[in-house]
């Protein structure tokens, strides 16, 4: 580091590296946006390495500002380095270099949070990500000292081109996507008409509503109704991963959340499939007997609480109904990813697409219905049978799932259920004073009240669907205090590490919770 050029070779390295790192993590995120990557591996993989090069992008334009102020030939001031055309030297392509840092930043910042973000503002911060690429190619070459060399006009050259023509891909997909959607919404023949759309009337609902039409419907199996809606608008369905489930609004007054089964590269629409649930399913009775081709509905979502993460291999484990999240997230797999699906039913008439999945993938799936079959399956020792990489995701009965996580150690144990389990049994409730940080309001909530209630009460907008603690709408950022996880919507583990809780049904272990209201 004694050497008076160090610094000057750091400068050149750290900015070609930031350059070239930042382009191939926008050209990355192109093609996670238009799936041409879908049969290299799943989406959480893709996903992480996406973040990861942002990240490294960011942390070697940060060596490089720091590099140049400690170069004794530059030794630039941090304000020339931060603040566009202040710089003395080369004040504009500078002004460009400083515009792309804070773009990456902004990307990077609001990529952890998307969640919590409008989609529209999100897509806004992450396209000027493409400007950026190539302002960066300006700020080099008119800034950089390396502009005229060979090697630096090749890498250029190669860079532009290659971020152009990607940009040129997602522009052309999302033309066809629109295309597909717009051909897929027309109203169909002989439709019921149109339902009153909800959205108006709650303009204060804090999850994105999507005014979507029923453009298929047709049985699967005994008591199964498969359902495709489409987007209105004819604009394509945002991007979406397997075990994402929606929220139909349905006219009748209710809520119904239903598991995506379809295939996530098909953004021109999205299926459910619907089990008639006798005698209690009004909402079910109401999509089997009533609902018709053209319909329209409100439509909550995508949401996703039951994320298929990245494994060397898969067991599915799905009972009935509970198919159709595995089905999306098989979907999902590249053709080489291994896996194998175990689906137990009472009858094989009632097994929705139970044909169809043996005769696309024959022996990695395994159909165990009632009606076939005398014995028992021991399901704990299909499972032990399992390597210590085999990651198990399992959907269905509360019976089900009780001896799929009793048998499946618990950092392998991926499960989603339909209905809440009770964890209230032997939990001593108590009142506890919520305080909502952003409204500064503070709510005193009853031993015997729920804090959902008493929140909803103190005219604060927290939105709710089922109330049982198993869709995840109600959910609620944790800013202090210590949550009582009495909801069955993901691992407390997992609410714990991201900071949220379900105020339905859980409670609170300390006094006070501080919630960012």
């Amino acid at each position: 580091m004694n050497d008076p050029h160090f610094w000057w070779y750091v400068t050149r390295a750290s900015a070609v590296l930031a350059w070239i790192v930042m382009t191939v993590a926008v050209l990355w995120g192109i093609l996670l946006s238009t799936r041409v990557f879908r049969g290299a591996d799943n989406p959480a993989w893709l996903q992480g390495l996406h973040r990861y090069l942002g990240g490294l992008a960011l942390v070697l334009t940060g060596i490089h500002l720091v590099s140049l102020m400690l170069d004794p030939w530059l030794a630039m001031p941090l304000d020339q380095l931060l603040v566009p055309l202040v710089a003395e030297y080369r004040p504009v392509p500078v002004a460009l270099g400083i515009l792309s840092f804070y773009v990456l930043l902004a990307v990077q910042l609001t990529s952890l949070v998307m969640n919590r973000l409008p989609r529209r503002f999100w897509k806004a911060v992450h396209y000027l990500s493409y400007v950026a690429v190539l302002a960066v190619a300006v700020h080099g070459t008119l800034a950089g000292t390396d502009a005229g060399a060979v090697w630096y006009q090749l890498v250029a050259t190669v860079i532009v081109t290659a971020s152009l023509l990607a940009l040129a891909v997602r522009v052309v997909m999302a033309r066809r996507s629109r295309a597909a959607a717009a051909s897929s919404s027309a109203p169909a023949p002989g439709g019921a008409g149109v339902v009153p759309s909800l959205a108006e009337a709650n303009p204060g609902d804090p999850l994105a509503v999507t005014r979507m039409r029923i453009i298929a419907k047709h049985p699967v199996a005994d008591g199964v109704v498969r359902l495709r809606f489409a987007r209105v608008d004819g604009r394509p369905i945002d991007p979406w991963y397997a075990g994402a489930h929606i929220t139909l609004r349905l006219p009748i007054g209710i809520e119904r959340q239903y598991s995506l089964c379809s295939d996530p590269a098909d953004r021109d629409h999205v299926d459910i499939a619907v089990l008639r649930a006798e005698p209690t399913g009004v909402g079910s009775a109401w999509l089997h007997d009533i609902a018709q081709l053209g319909d329209e509905l409100d439509v909550i979502g995508p949401r996703n609480h039951f994320p298929l993460e990245a494994a060397h291999d898969y067991l599915f484990i799905a009972g009935g109904i509970g198919i159709t999240p595995i089905r999306a997230m098989i979907e999902a797999l590249p053709p080489t990813r291994t896996w194998r699906l175990l689906y137990l039913g009472r009858t094989r008439s009632q097994l929705a697409f139970a044909a169809e999945l043996e005769q696309r993938y024959g022996d990695r799936v395994q159909v165990v219905a009632g009606d076939e079959r005398s014995e028992r399956l021991d399901l704990a020792r299909v499972i032990a049978a399992t390597g210590p990489e085999t990651a198990v995701y399992s959907c269905g009965s509360s019976t089900l799932l009780d001896a799929v996580e009793q048998a499946t150690p618990r950092d392998r144990c991926h499960t989603e259920r339909f209905i809440a389990t009770d964890r209230s049994v032997g939990v001593e409730r108590v009142a506890v004073t919520v305080v909502a940080q952003r409204s500064g309001t503070r709510v005193e909530v009853a031993a015997e009240e729920s804090i959902l209630a008493a929140l909803q009460g103190a005219g604060l907008p927290v939105a709710t669907s089922c109330g049982t603690g198993v869709c995840g709408t109600c959910e609620t950022r944790v800013l202090r205090g210590t949550p009582l996880h009495l909801d069955s919507v993901m691992p407390d583990a997992d609410k714990d590490e991201v900071g949220v809780f379900y105020p339905c049904v859980s409670r609170a272990r300390t006094p006070e919770l501080v919630l960012d209201l």
